[in-house]
């Protein structure tokens, strides 16, 4: 190894430890949407994070709440009212929205970008136009209604780096947004600037940046739904062991970049579905090929204490029918698929603060006993 790359190695090991980067914590979440023959935009994601339990819940923000971002010196940061109301999944048990969709069929996933995340630089005299990344999901959710008007007032904030004790430092997140219109960007922010991508295979999963990613599936264009056709060589004839050859060559580890390829693949050989309600089956069947094993994407350095009551780095599932404005999930804990209905809920102005739900009222597999 040279003396510069050494040199390189030896500052980013503390730069990236400092932040909690280093400490196991796992980055492994992948998220798709699926397109019915009637134009209904089903979206999926999983949550991975084995270095502990985030202890989600289920999130139900009412309109007309008062919202407050957080700055690096504690001033006041954005202070805004909810327009719209949104359900969602939030994590540390704190009101930090990592998954959900609003009242308008607006949907918002926050995955990890560790390593290439650098926030807007903070300044004070900006205070009131600045939040942490943590609430940035919820801001998104309660003040727009499509892709189209986030990417304008996603440039009206700044996103500065906030803390957060659990994580060590300041989340490195980037968001995926999509609208019922099948619209779709990936928001990032890079050496402290907003990037805006346009994301037409509505496909995200982690590090390196979203335009990394497109760039590298140019390596996959052999792969097809199609198996290859038997071939003769010198008189003999050779077929296809079995099915799937047409996929021979397709990535099959737990990266990001093997994930997001993998994740196209899937979303674009998806069986044709006629609405809705026929997509979310077949996104909860996609989202199953990228669970992870406990013990996959924790790191040498994850402290077992912390892993007790896990049984999966996929600590739960989302899919999201933008048109009929259902959210579903299942857990690492109850594989059964629960919904809420926003069309059902009442979103009336209520000042008493964001309701929660468990998201499972017993972790435990429910069973149909079916013995006759």
């Amino acid at each position: 190894m040279s003396a510069a790359r050494r040199l390189i190695i030896g500052c980013l090991i503390p730069a990236l430890a400092g932040l909690g980067l280093l400490q196991g914590a796992a980055s492994a979440c992948t998220s798709i949407a699926l397109e019915a023959e009637d134009g209904a935009i089903v979206y999926g994601r999983t949550m991975e994070w084995g270095t502990f339990d985030l202890n989600s819940r289920v999130a139900i923000i009412q309109r007309g709440l008062e919202l407050r971002g957080q700055t690096p010196d504690g001033k006041q940061g954005l202070v805004w009212k909810a327009k719209y109301g949104a359900v969602g999944l939030d994590a540390l048990q704190k009101d930090i929205i990592t998954d959900g969709m609003n009242e308008k069929g607006l949907v918002v996933g926050v995955l990890y970008l560790p390593g290439f995340t650098e926030f807007q630089p903070y300044d004070p005299a900006r205070a009131e136009i600045s939040m942490s990344s943590a609430e940035l999901a919820s801001y998104l959710l309660t003040e727009f209604a499509s892709v189209d008007e986030v990417r304008e007032g996603i440039r009206k904030i700044r996103v500065v780096p906030v803390a957060e004790a659990a994580l060590g430092g300041p989340p490195p997140l980037h968001w995926t947004v999509i609208d019922p219109g099948g619209k779709a960007i990936v928001i990032q922010y890079i050496h402290g600037e907003l990037r805006v991508f346009d994301n037409p295979l509505r496909i995200l999963t982690n590090s390196p940046n979203f335009d990394w990613h497109m760039i590298n599936l140019r390596n996959y264009l052999n792969l097809s739904a199609v198996a290859w056709p038997a071939k003769k060589i010198s008189g003999l004839n050779f077929a296809p062991i079995g099915a799937g050859t047409g996929l021979l060559g397709i990535p099959g580890d737990y990266t990001p970049p093997s994930r997001f390829v993998r994740a196209v693949v899937y979303s674009q050989t998806a069986r044709k579905t006629k609405d809705g309600d026929e997509t979310v089956y077949e996104v909860f069947r996609i989202m199953d090929s990228f669970n992870l094993p406990l013990g996959s994407a924790e790191g040498p350095d994850a402290n077992p204490e912390l892993l007790k009551g896990m049984r999966s780095s996929t600590i739960w599932t989302t899919a999201a029918d933008t048109r009929n404005l259902k959210y579903y999930y299942h857990t690492q804990h109850n594989r059964k698929v629960r919904m809420l209905n926003l069309k059902r809920i009442d979103f009336s102005p209520d000042q008493s603060g964001i309701r929660h739900l468990p998201l499972d009222k017993q972790r435990a597999q429910e069973i149909e006993d079916v013995t006759p």
